[in-house]
């Protein structure tokens, strides 16, 4: 195995789990998941020589998979648009778990954040211990608290908006 295979062997198996976990999140389904942690890594693979090491690898891999998962979602909602009668899509919309509508709902407010706000959050509902948010997000713990603390009131904003709506 040369060194780039072995460089890439050791970037997933450190990343792997929070990619899926993050892919799952945004999508609700394994099939889906697993689909877009595989697109990830492929960029991945791709574009090893372009990383720069200016960020940790890690954060370079949340920023791969959050805009993944965001292309993903806007194909998805371009085609349910079109597949759709309003009658199955109303019947679909009751089929889903209360729970699944809040968590979806959930996913749907942090992608309206600021790429930077997505990718700490993400990492927050990763339970991703502070100190190192802090070091991939280049910022200190003490400033990422405060950041943390007001992407949570941001969030809480967007979701009471949507829900009302």
């Amino acid at each position: 195995m040369d060194t780039r295979e072995a460089a890439f062997k050791r970037i997933f198996e450190a990343n792997s789990k929070k990619i899926y976990h993050l892919c799952y999140g945004y999508t609700g389904d394994d099939d889906a998941a697993n689909d877009l942690l595989q697109e990830t890594f492929l960029k991945v693979w791709q574009n090893l020589e372009k990383f720069r090491n200016q960020a940790q690898i890690s954060t370079w891999i949340y920023r791969i998979a959050v805009n993944t998962c965001l292309t993903y979602l806007r194909s998805e909602k371009r085609q349910a648009k079109d597949e759709l009668t309003p009658q199955i899509a109303e019947n679909k919309r009751e089929e889903l778990s209360e729970r699944n509508e809040q968590v979806a709902l959930l996913y749907k407010c942090i992608s309206k954040l600021e790429e930077s706000e997505r990718i700490i959050i993400t990492m927050v509902l990763d339970e991703v211990p502070y100190p190192e948010i802090a070091e991939i997000s280049g910022i200190s713990e003490g400033n990422l608290r405060v950041k943390i603390h007001r992407i949570k009131q941001k969030l809480t904003e967007l979701y009471n908006h949507y829900e009302r709506l």
